[in-house]
């Protein structure tokens, strides 16, 4: 009897083991002879911030808080970049808001946050009251900190790498504010875009020529809201489509204005940033690569 129940016992275990073994073996072979043509970049944006703290303060936000980047150039004089986020993950750093027709752009964006204080202590809350009622409610450029020439080097080789492993549009390296203009203004001002844009190739910016043009060219003083609003929309903005420059319209001319003319900021429109609009759409818009 109890040989009997040994060999039972055997058998029933090698029909469990067995059973496994079949199950677990594959079912089905991946054939990759064929591949589709209709198909991008799952990366489609770069999108730079600055951190508003100090480097010690940034670190601890981005690792151990709800918010995160791909990346941190530090304020330190030396040669390195913290990656936070491996490049196939997603990070928590754009939140609601979009650009290029995209929503949810932390599923197809590889964020960069640079340490950077933003707005100059002297210039926040109350102490910032009257500067910000004399420019029609937007921080001034004075009101920005200044970055480092190193920081800018380092972001100016990290973007360029990234892009072009990528193959992601000049159009498409912006700033937090560019895709959120209501509630960001990062990396503000004082962030070179026309430096990248002229020593490194990095990211877009219009031809002079252009921009002269069209101060002169006449068609500023007979455009209206909704075609002006239209220009924005054609190169990438979100903006409403109402016949007034209301405050979320004006959020939109701030931004563009910090990332193209930060010389003068103020969220009202005039001859020069629609000769700038015009020139940019001039140079990049092709509204088929909207997809």
């Amino acid at each position: 009897m109890m040989k009997l129940n040994s060999v039972v016992g055997i058998s029933l275990a090698l029909s469990l083991l067995s059973g496994c073994a079949v199950h677990n073996s594959p079912h089905y072979v991946i054939d990759k002879s064929h591949q589709a043509q209709g198909k991008s970049q799952r990366i489609r944006f770069i999108v730079l911030h600055y951190t508003a703290e100090n480097e010690a303060a940034s670190l601890e936000i981005l690792t151990k808080g709800n918010v995160s980047a791909h990346y941190l150039v530090p304020l330190a004089d030396n040669q390195k970049i913290y990656q936070l986020v491996p490049e196939n993950e997603r990070a928590w750093h754009a939140g609601a808001g979009g650009f290029e027709g995209r929503q949810i752009l932390n599923d197809t964006s590889i964020g960069i946050e640079i340490v950077n204080l933003g707005i100059a202590p002297e210039f926040r809350g109350q102490n910032a009251k009257m500067a910000l009622k004399a420019n029609n409610g937007y921080h001034p450029p004075h009101h920005y900190v200044n970055f480092t020439d190193l920081q800018i080097k380092k972001v100016a080789q990290l973007v360029q790498d990234i892009a072009a492993r990528y193959d992601i549009e000049p159009t498409s390296i912006i700033g937090h504010s560019d895709m959120a203009p209501s509630r960001k203004i990062d990396p503000g001002a004082k962030f070179p875009w026309e430096k990248l844009y002229k020593q490194y190739g990095v990211g877009a910016w219009y031809d002079e020529s252009d921009k002269q043009h069209f101060l002169i060219e006449g068609s500023f003083e007979t455009a209206t809201i909704p075609e002006i609003k239209q220009l924005f929309s054609d190169y990438g903005y979100q903006i409403n489509d109402s016949n007034e420059w209301d405050k979320s319209s004006r959020d939109v001319i701030y931004a563009f204005q910090l990332h193209f003319r930060p010389q003068k900021i103020n969220g009202m429109m005039d001859l020069e940033t629609y000769a700038i609009l015009k020139a940019l759409n001039k140079k990049y818009v092709d509204r088929s690569s909207y997809k």
